[in-house]
């Protein structure tokens, strides 16, 4: 069995698009070593390419060459339906646009991840919803949901399946700075309690602060910020 948090590294990774017969590279060979339990940051420029990167950590995008290690599991040297399962068991995803379905209620959204393994995990979705403070809203639709309360539904679904390592992609983007704030405290409330890893792309750097490190994105390459 997995531990809870999972360690990750990532070795010499870059990503180049091909655009208009042009070559576009956008990671330029990113080293970066996450311990258990650690909560980082990652800012930059608009365009600097976090999400790509934030992308290919999590094993959503294919990076031109270099690696990406889980557990001491190689993400892209393994088969795309190993990938699909490491991403299903062993991470957690909050996205800027949540990615709530519109015609499941907030539990059905919470449980659709463990679904997907073939778990039952009922109990453990009104768990969720209940630290996220939400016990209330269990049956609602994300329409009749705040941006920040569609955020929370979120938050629970990336911790359904318990995973080692929870990825936030801008979880705050679409968010009042007041409402984006109380989403970050139930983030970071969440995952200290449950001592799980944290990567967090953010273009905040006051934000990044919140983290044990914040790392800036900068011509393809990280660097201590």
């Amino acid at each position: 069995m997995l531990p809870t948090a999972a360690p990750l590294i990532a070795t010499d990774v870059h990503r180049t698009y091909h655009l208009a017969g042009h070559d576009l590279p956008v990671l330029r060979g990113v080293n970066l070593e996450v311990k258990a339990g650690e909560k980082v940051f990652l800012c930059g420029q608009s365009g600097a390419g976090k999400t790509t990167l934030l992308y290919v950590l999590g094993g959503l995008e294919q990076p031109t060459s270099g690696d990406v290690m889980v557990h001491g599991r190689s993400l892209y040297r393994a088969a795309a339906a190993e990938r699909a399962r490491t991403r299903n068991e062993v991470m957690g995803f909050v996205f800027q646009h949540y990615f709530l379905l519109p015609e499941l209620t907030a539990l059905e959204n919470v449980l659709l991840p463990a679904m997907i393994g073939g778990k039952k995990a009922e109990s453990r979705a009104r768990e969720l919803l209940d630290t996220v403070g939400l016990s209330q809203r269990l049956n609602h639709l994300p329409t009749e949901l705040s941006g920040g309360e569609q955020q929370r539904v979120a938050i629970a679904r990336s911790l359904i399946n318990d995973p080692g390592i929870i990825y936030a992609d801008e979880p705050t983007g679409n968010l009042d700075a007041s409402t984006g704030s109380g989403v970050i405290d139930m983030l970071m409330k969440v995952v200290n309690e449950a001592q799980k890893t944290l990567i967090v792309v953010t273009h905040d750097r006051e934000l990044a602060t919140r983290g044990d490190r914040r790392l800036i994105l900068k011509d393809g390459r990280l660097e201590e910020g």
